[in-house]
């Protein structure tokens, strides 16, 4: 189905960006420009920056409308800047970037493209990446482990650069819970979806934030809000544990009555011992995971707190009352 033109909101997690903020906004300036329709906005997350950045967007803000700045009161993660963006987004349809320029703004029009002829969902998927073989080779391992263990149909490849219609952002806001795996909840939420291919290019300045105790934390998000495939292993390994120890066990006991033998091993029986052992600490610590964001979600707090919103959005909140603390002026 045609759609009318629709306005587009940008939404930009930023943390620590201050050198790439005057080229990201150039591009992104850029491309509303060239948009039909409107007004046109571009949402921008300070994630707790301890550099520059946040001086440098009010400072943007101050001359151009557009710009929704919004300050946290400390570093709260990628994926809840992210989410305060979605919150505080008006247009038709919104787009996730990241600050860094991996996300080239020049693509916007494709995605909008896909919008037009009736998708609600168009994400990006990367053709290549930059990143060392290492971190390529992760990243290719990942997503093929969290697409079998899912419940929900996840794509390879995709990140967070995306486009997501009105009421794709609305069921994202009601969602909210603290462990965030936007591009799963964007494929829970379902509606139809696209695909396009990108080249994803290097970082335009300063280096990645994603540390890699970041990235497997990420991934645990991943794995444990989709798939309950790691606690029923449990059941499958106690399962198994169990029915080798009373073969073994019949085994014993036939060979002491018919056959007047003692089964020896010692070191084999050391060596079961320690796995099953080494099995159950590790089931317990999966159930530890699933138990920990059990009470993080009990506690209900907030998933971020606002210090102030700059610009337009000055008072504006999307948020459900009490989610995040007021917004000063």
């Amino acid at each position: 189905m045609d759609r009318i033109v629709p306005r587009v909101s940008v939404a930009v997690p930023l943390f620590n960006e201050e050198v790439g903020i005057p080229e990201l906004l150039r591009r992104t300036r850029a491309v509303l420009d060239s948009l039909p329709g409107g007004p046109h906005e571009v949402v921008l997350v300070d994630d707790g920056s301890r550099d520059g950045t946040l001086a440098l967007l009010e400072q943007e803000a101050q001359h151009d409308d557009r710009l929704t700045v919004i300050s946290l009161s400390r570093n709260f993660g990628h994926q809840a800047a992210l989410t305060a963006a979605l919150d505080y987004v008006d247009g038709d349809v919104t787009i996730l970037i990241d600050g860094d320029l991996q996300d080239p703004p020049e693509l916007i029009p494709q995605f909008l493209e896909q919008y037009a002829v009736g998708y609600d969902v168009v994400y990006a998927v990367r053709a290549s990446r930059s990143e060392v073989w290492w971190l390529r080779s992760a990243y290719f391992v990942f997503y093929r482990i969290l697409s079998v263990l899912s419940t929900v149909k996840l794509p390879f490849d995709s990140g967070d650069f995306s486009l997501l219609s009105r009421r794709v952002v609305e069921q994202l806001r009601a969602t909210r819970e603290r462990h965030r795996f936007l591009r799963g909840l964007r494929a829970w939420v379902g509606f139809r979806q696209s695909a396009i291919l990108v080249e994803r290019p290097g970082r335009f300045a300063g280096t990645s934030k994603y540390s890699l105790r970041k990235l497997l934390r990420l991934a645990f998000d991943g794995v444990f809000a989709f798939s309950v495939v790691p606690i029923r292993a449990s059941l499958f390994i106690g399962a198994l544990a169990i029915t080798v120890t009373g073969l073994f066990a019949l085994y014993a006991l036939y060979a002491k009555l018919f056959m007047h033998q003692v089964p020896q091993g010692f070191t084999a029986l050391t060596l079961l011992l320690t796995f099953f052992f080494g099995m159950q600490l590790l089931f317990m610590g999966v159930i530890g995971e699933y138990v920990g964001r059990v009470y993080e979600e009990v506690k209900a707090r907030p998933l971020y707190v606002i210090d102030r919103v700059i610009g337009r959005g000055n008072g504006r909140s999307r948020m459900h009352a009490g989610d995040i603390a007021r917004p000063y002026e």
